[in-house]
C-alpha cells in the first residue's frame, strides 16, 4: 500500500453561504465514513486557513525562532486534506474524485515517498 495526501487549497473554494457550506461538509463527511469503511483513511481535517494558522518557525543562527500566524503573507493556504493509504494511483483518484465530486471544488493528489525511495521526476515516473 502506499500513502496519499488528497489536499486541497482555500483559495480554490469559491464564496459559499453558511447553509452550503454545511451542505457540502455533510457530503464530505460520508465520503470520509467511507473512506473509514473501507480502511484506507489514515487521517482527515479541513477548515484550515489563514486563521488556524497558530505560528511559522525558521532557523535564524543556529535557532529556532517563531513567529505568531503564517510565514508569509499569501492568499494561498491549505484549506483541508485527507491522508489514504491505498494500493496505486487509482485508488488515490478514485477517492480524490469522490471528494471533488461532493465539494464542487479540485482536490489534488500527492504520493508520498517512502523510506528509501527515490525521488520521482517531475511527470510522475521514477
Amino acid at each position: 500500500m502506499t500513502e496519499y495526501l488528497i489536499t486541497f487549497n482555500d483559495e480554490w473554494v469559491p464564496d459559499h453561504t453558511a447553509e452550503e457550506i454545511r451542505e457540502k461538509g455533510t457530503a464530505s463527511r460520508a465520503v470520509i465514513e467511507e473512506m473509514l469503511a473501507e480502511g484506507v483513511l489514515i487521517f482527515s481535517n479541513g477548515a484550515l486557513d489563514r486563521s488556524t494558522a497558530v505560528c511559522s518557525v525558521e532557523l535564524v543562527d543556529g535557532k529556532p525562532v517563531f513567529t505568531d500566524g503564517p510565514y508569509v503573507e499569501t492568499k494561498e493556504h491549505l484549506g483541508g486534506f485527507a491522508v489514504v493509504d491505498v494500493p496505486d494511483d487509482a485508488a488515490a483518484r478514485y477517492w480524490a474524485g469522490r471528494l471533488a465530486t461532493v465539494l464542487d471544488w479540485p482536490q489534488e493528489v500527492h504520493r508520498f515517498r517512502g523510506p528509501g525511495e527515490p525521488r520521482r521526476n517531475g511527470s510522475g515516473g521514477r
